[in-house]
């Protein structure tokens, strides 16, 4: 980062050169193009795993929610899928940096180790206060690595091949304080962290003011006699299967235009279905199939600290389901005229077994998840998106 800094504070103070570039090789421009590619795809990995650890922590789930829903309101606004990757490229230096001081960390986690174990078996023997001290002096060194490869750029040749003398020459060097000062601030800051945690809140909120009282509707007709147990669980799974039609397309237009009203605009919707209707099934399926499996996943509780791992799924499945959110609703936004009634009403037909299908799965989940009627408050497609609360 650094290193990027100092590049370009030079190209500022040199003047204009009238010489002709060198044109690259093919072999050139081919392993740049293969090299950019590689580092987006790492970059998409790296976003997914953060955005699943994000969804397991209490509170700090909604900065995972907002950024998904960035990513739908931005392919609604832009029109391309493309556009909903935000920060793949930023989340790609976030991923090689991690990584890096992970592989530097694997020596001292070992030595600290030893070090432990040989305390445990006699704490006054030489071999104690031998480990004690390589562990000292390992991680003396592992944290200067560390800071001398932020100095050379962060990638991840920097943390595996030390330069001492450079990461020196670089920390001395008129102005570098201010400009790792600056290189941190953009690193850190940039990603928006406090816009994706609004953005959460607003729409865990406002999602939550439409399914409260149709779940609460299942949750007690699972309570109730069978007269009033029935009838409450058939009117909570008809205002279920109603809220889920407009819901995500909700959500979307509430992140497209970054109004909470908009997710009250049922109205709107409708007139925006109207427009793309194949789209809208598209994408309500994509919703509903990619979240039921999911379901299964709350049959058993897991530790704490590996639920991160079936958060991981529940990023994968979801991320999608956002992006053709928001793709249908850029297609509606470009047909002004509504389809022909013989195209709506069929794919309105068909949203009928979908719902009802969906609706059903998740009022019998109560009975597989190992936290009972209260996993019908997990509605993980529409709300944090995380197997669970994180409590």
């Amino acid at each position: 980062m650094a290193t990027d800094v100092v590049q370009v504070e030079q190209q500022r103070d040199e003047p204009l050169s009238l010489v002709v570039p060198e044109r690259r090789g093919w072999l050139r421009s081919g392993l740049g193009v293969i090299g950019s590619a590689a580092d987006w795809l790492f970059g998409v990995a790296s976003l997914v795993v953060g955005l699943s650890i994000l969804a397991t922590i209490p509170v700090v789930q909604l900065l995972s929610l907002g950024y998904l829903l960035e990513v739908s309101g931005r392919v609604a606004r832009q029109g391309s899928l493309r556009s909903g990757f935000v920060g793949v490229r930023r989340a790609a230096r976030w991923g090689r940096v991690a990584l890096g001081v992970t592989l530097l960390l694997i020596p001292l986690w070992i030595t600290s180790s030893l070090a432990f174990s040989a305390r445990l078996i006699d704490p006054a023997s030489r071999a104690a206060r031998g480990w004690q001290m390589a562990l000292w002096i390992l991680s003396v060194l592992v944290l200067l690595q560390i800071v001398g490869a932020c100095l050379r750029g962060a990638k991840l040749r920097h943390f595996l091949w030390p330069r001492p003398i450079k990461s020196v020459r670089l920390a001395l060097a008129p102005g570098a304080y201010g400009r790792a000062r600056d290189a941190a601030w953009e690193f850190c800051v940039r990603p928006r962290f406090p816009y994706y945690f609004w953005l959460g809140l607003r729409g865990f909120l406002g999602a939550l003011a439409w399914l409260v009282v149709p779940v609460s509707l299942l949750a007690v007709a699972s309570r109730l006699r069978p007269g009033p147990g029935t009838i409450a669980g058939l009117l909570g799974g008809a205002l279920l299967a109603l809220v889920v039609v407009y819901l995500p397309f909700f959500e979307t237009r509430f992140a497209e235009q970054n109004r909470l009203g908009a997710m009250f605009e049922p109205r709107v919707q409708r007139r925006l279905f109207a427009r793309a209707p194949l789209a809208f099934f598209v994408a309500l399926a994509a919703t509903l199939v990619l979240a039921v499996p999911l379901y299964l996943l709350k049959i058993e509780i897991l530790p704490r600290e590996a639920t991160w791992l079936p958060s991981l799924l529940f990023v994968v499945s979801i991320f999608p389901a956002r992006l053709l959110t928001g793709w249908a609703v850029a297609r509606a936004n470009r047909h002004p005229a509504p389809r022909h009634p013989l195209v709506r009403w069929p794919i309105r037909l068909a949203l009928v077994p979908l719902l009802l299908t969906y609706v059903l799965i998740v009022y019998f989940t109560q009975y597989l998840s190992w936290y009972g009627v209260w996993s019908l408050y997990e509605q993980h497609a529409f709300l944090v998106p995380a197997p669970f609360w994180g409590f």
